[in-house]
């Protein structure tokens, strides 16, 4: 059996030879001279970050409604058309509340997500050269390190948790106040409340995410164009995110529970999950209450995240 490579194929060319000059009349001249420019500024190393960072912000404006619903399907256990009821209750100019705190976030932990995997893996691939350490090793380890160091960024996530609770609506004003709200009440580690269940999910996640992403897109038809290129990685990354946001659903429930709470003990990721376990009754089902939504809205993420990501690295 022949060796199964661990990055997009794509992305695999692009590591071992310079990219290749746009085919005539894809990109036009005025296109060319801004991806050449693009590259030159970004250079190689950058441009994993900023192309992760665009990507991830196209994904935050098109989805947050759609996130806004599942938030409130894994806070409070209701049914889709419940939460929209509750969003349609608190008004259109509430629908975007919250928004702040993810565009930061997503766009700072994705470009974290490619940036440092692909700095991780070519530091470690370097060191590991004639070790006879196998590739997918590194690659793992790489985009475990890659997972963890985002978790630095959870008080995004615990802000954005508050400003989405509708019972909070009347404490929190907005990502600023609500910074300073924790800071000062609660101190440092108050934003970090959830950080378990973030380590738990991101790590493993992301070695899932990259290690199956090259062999998944080997599997799907043989792309000629730039549109069918996108349409395979938008695909890839679909599938991906949907299937790993099933598998890690129950994490993001426990991470919403507590980071809903202000103030008090720093309950234990088991026990908030018992909570919740026993709160729906010991049922399955109502502990993933929503992830239907959250499978169809990862699918999209992800799908935009991936094809984005690619399409960039390609024109810069």
């Amino acid at each position: 059996m022949g060796a199964v490579t661990t990055m997009d194929p794509e992305s695999a060319r692009q590591h071992a030879a310079p990219p290749s000059p746009s085919p005539p009349g894809k990109l036009g001249k005025g296109g060319a001279a801004l991806s050449s420019g693009l590259g030159a500024v970004l250079g190689t190393r950058g441009k994993h970050y900023v192309c992760g960072s665009l990507a991830a912000f196209t994904n935050i404006i098109i989805t947050f409604p759609l996130q806004k619903v599942l938030f409130r399907q894994q806070l409070h256990g209701v049914r889709a058309t419940e939460a929209v009821q509750q969003l349609q209750r608190d008004g259109l100019r509430n629908l975007y509340r919250g928004l702040l705190p993810p565009l930061l976030q997503k766009t700072t932990t994705v470009a974290i997500m490619f940036g440092l995997y692909e700095d991780f893996s070519r530091l470690l691939l370097r060191r590991a050269a004639g070790s006879g350490t196998p590739e997918i090793v590194t690659r793992s380890i790489s985009a475990a390190l890659a997972g963890t160091a985002e978790a630095a960024l959870t008080p995004f996530e615990r802000v954005q948790t508050l400003l989405q609770d509708h019972r909070h609506h009347g404490r929190f004003n907005n990502t600023a106040h609500t910074f300073r709200t924790l800071l000062r009440d609660y101190g440092v580690r108050e934003c970090y409340r959830g950080l378990v269940p973030v380590l738990l999910r991101n790590g493993p996640s992301n070695v899932l995410f990259f290690g199956l992403r090259g062999p998944i897109k080997q599997r799907l038809p043989e792309a000629q164009t730039r549109a069918e290129h996108m349409v395979n990685d938008f695909v890839c990354g679909g599938l991906l995110g949907a299937g790993l946001g099933i598998m890690f659903y129950p994490l993001n429930v426990v991470k919403s529970r507590a980071q809903s709470q202000v103030g008090g003990a720093f309950v234990p990721c088991r026990q908030v999950l018992m909570t919740v376990w026993h709160e729906r009754g010991g049922s399955v089902a109502m502990l993933f209450r929503g992830a239907h939504l959250n499978y169809h809205r990862s699918l999209l993420s992800w799908g935009i995240i991936n094809a984005t990501y690619e399409l960039l690295l390609k024109v810069t």
